[in-house]
């Protein structure tokens, strides 16, 4: 039995993107309390290389008012429960006109599970061939760039990516020796 029962849960907030839900919830001491979930389907990162560059996107993040660098990803509002492979593919392509011939799937992380429950599949993408993008209306002003591999790592470490699921992503499949 989990440490912590939902009594009750009541959506609070939604939209086509997500949808933030108010649980009022009961410890394992009696003591209650609420917890406030942001529900969001699960998303896919995908960490696109090719002759020793790594493919990245640059979009103005509303949220913290800037633009910066972070690795092809996204999630499918309209098909929540899509296959997470072909999640990964269509990201890729419709961000940055990429294909893959191969796809290597490396895991699964929680991006922050203190208050959102979203998946991020992480794939490596190589043998990579150049076709159109399909952006999103959301994603009109975002731009794809390749960076050699030593550039983007600089830009890790001197914090010039900002994005966590970048940084764990590569992290990942840097430990895994697959990069």
């Amino acid at each position: 039995m989990p440490p912590i029962k939902q009594l009750s849960s009541t959506v609070v907030y939604q939209n086509n993107w997500m949808s933030v839900r108010e649980d009022k919830i009961e410890r394992a001491s009696g003591k209650q309390g609420i917890y406030g979930v942001v529900d969001k389907p699960d998303c896919a990162a995908i960490i696109a290389i090719d002759n020793g560059k790594i493919h990245l996107v640059n979009q103005y993040r509303y949220t913290v008012q800037g633009n910066y660098w972070e690795l092809p990803q996204g999630a499918w509002e309209t098909n929540p429960n899509a296959d997470h492979l072909e999640l990964a593919k269509g990201e890729l392509k419709e961000e940055t006109g990429l294909i893959a011939r191969s796809m290597v799937y490396l895991g699964s992380q929680f991006i922050a599970y203190g208050f959102l429950n979203q998946t991020c599949h992480i794939y490596l993408a190589t043998e990579l061939t150049q076709s159109n993008t399909q952006l999103d209306q959301e994603e009109e002003d975002l731009i794809s760039q390749a960076f050699e591999i030593n550039q983007f790592e600089q830009m890790l470490i001197n914090g010039e990516i900002k994005d966590c699921v970048t940084t764990a992503a590569y992290g990942l499949a840097k430990l895994k020796g697959l990069v």
